[in-house]
């Protein structure tokens, strides 16, 4: 007996491993996939909806299998000022767009991209979300309006031109009485200066302008324009403006579908945000370069926008900003945290970087070659 006692100890052990692995082997087939239906506010063609694809491709490559999410293109499900309250009452998982879009809601929100936010540039006014008080201002906001959702906010966008127009705009008088497309609270600064504004979606603009419904507008980026097919309507864009110089991407997800996710791809979710932002600021640098230089081969004049009308728009903010902090006293409390925030941080930027249009001078001007 005492000899057989080791081998029936072996095929005690064996066993139990057999039958370990047996349960194991259901618990890993059955291991459910997430499915989350996304829509951005960006058509199709867009390199807007890409960064979307982009972002979503993140999560699923991370995710191993366990969560999926698949982004379809701006009216697929809903109007792309309505993805808000879509993502909010389930009607979609979640969407792609920006902030400024849900300015109807509660005028507040069109701060995170809208305006010369205190002279920050886009990563600065990222900072202030994430280390300034800004991400528990946007969720205090969201909740003041009954809206149930999760925002991540991503994706520093590069300075909008004024935009694209029939003629150029040499001074302030010209924009009066001009019929031009902006959104957010831009509309407030251009009404200000005496244009006609009509807050239209993206996919919308440049068929307004071929008609003539508008004389003007502004998108976003020379990717986004170019595909956008405005060097098709108007052969003249004027660039660098302080209407939007400082915006970024929004990801909305319903909060009961992003609360019911485990930890794991909550986590997964967050490092894919973080992700595709540096990667969209990367790629944004090589194809806004690569669309800007075709669009001038195609004929397309670029302007610099004149400092007149810069100094008119800051003017025109500052009223516009007095108004709404008045109406709104979220709106208020938003600006004195970005106010806050960009004194210091904005000293420290002004102070210590360098001059980029001086190196890039000394190598690239007709100046330098000829010296």
């Amino acid at each position: 007996m005492t000899e057989k006692q080791p081998t029936r100890r072996r095929s005690l052990l064996k066993g139990a491993a057999v039958a370990a692995g047996a349960m194991s082997a259901p618990m890993v087939s059955m291991a459910q996939t997430t499915s989350l239906r996304f829509q951005s506010t960006w058509p199709a063609k867009d390199i807007f909806h890409e960064y979307a694809n982009d972002f979503a491709k993140k999560v699923n490559d991370m995710a191993g299998g366990r969560l999926k999410i698949e982004v379809l293109p701006s009216g697929a499900v809903v109007p792309a000022f309505q993805l808000l309250e879509a993502v909010n009452k389930g009607t979609l998982d979640g969407g792609h767009g920006v902030v400024a879009y849900h300015y109807g809601k509660n005028s507040a929100l069109a701060l995170w991209g809208s305006g010369p936010a205190y002279g920050m540039d886009p990563n600065m006014v990222l900072a202030w979300h994430y280390y300034g008080g800004g991400k528990a201002l946007l969720e205090e906001i969201y909740k003041s309006i009954n809206m149930d959702v999760v925002s991540y906010l991503y994706g520093p966008m590069p300075t909008q031109p004024l935009g694209w127009f029939k003629k150029p705009i040499a001074k302030v008088e010209d924009l009066k009485g001009l019929k031009y497309r902006t959104v957010g609270l831009a509309v407030d600064i251009f009404t200000e200066l005496g244009a006609a504004v009509n807050p239209l979606p993206g996919g919308e603009i440049v068929p307004a302008l071929d008609r003539g419904l508008i004389d003007a507008a502004e998108f976003n980026n020379a990717s986004s324009d170019r595909v956008l097919g405005f060097p098709d309507v108007a052969k003249n864009c004027m660039l660098q403006s302080f209407h939007q110089s400082g915006e970024q991407f929004e990801i909305l997800f319903n909060k009961g579908k992003y609360n019911a996710l485990p930890q794991e791809l909550r986590s997964v979710i967050d490092y894919a945000v973080q992700a595709a932002s540096a990667d969209m600021s990367w790629k944004a640098v090589a194809r806004n370069t690569q669309d800007y230089v075709e669009m001038k081969k195609a004929g397309v004049k670029f302007y610099k926008t004149p400092d007149a009308i810069l100094r008119a728009q800051l003017a025109a903010w500052d009223k516009t900003i007095a108004k709404k902090s008045e109406e709104n006293a979220l709106f208020k409390k938003v600006l004195e945290s970005q106010k806050a925030f960009a004194q210091p941080a904005g000293q420290w930027q002004n102070d210590y970087m360098i001059d980029f249009k001086m190196a890039y001078n000394h190598y690239f001007s007709g100046q330098a070659k000829k010296a």
